[in-house]
């Protein structure tokens, strides 16, 4: 019998597109709300991890990540990597039974720094 191709996911996903797509309860009968917020930040920044540590392809620079968060898939919005915790806070604080999060690890090529000229008058350490 053939294998369906989908009881697989990410099996044919080409490897430097990883991304983690979850939505996390935020109020689980008799778990302290404090404790699954703190485990919940820790999965993003496990993820975040492991995700760093994978070879880079050639040409590539660094792993940049592309964060979606929201309290439903629908309501999701763009946000900064740095600031995913705070909106997880946010959330939270606001009373949200969930967090929905996507986590799109791709490719970072840095930008070359403007060359600056010296100026001839100026002394170093003065």
């Amino acid at each position: 019998m053939p294998v369906c191709i989908t009881s697989f996911p990410g099996a044919f996903r080409p490897k430097e597109m990883n991304f983690m797509k979850k939505t996390f309860q935020l109020q689980v009968e008799g778990k302290n709300p404090d404790r699954v917020l703190e485990a919940v930040k820790h999965d993003v920044r496990k993820y975040v991890r492991r995700e760093r540590r994978r070879d880079l392809p050639q040409g590539v620079d660094f792993w940049d990540f592309g964060c979606r968060i929201g309290a439903t898939p629908e309501e999701a919005v763009a946000v900064h990597l740095d600031d995913l915790t705070g909106h997880i806070d946010t959330l939270a604080r606001e009373g949200a039974a969930q967090v929905y999060l996507e986590i799109l690890a791709q490719h970072g090529h840095r930008k070359p720094r403007p060359a600056v000229a010296a100026e001839p008058d100026a002394q170093p350490g003065a």
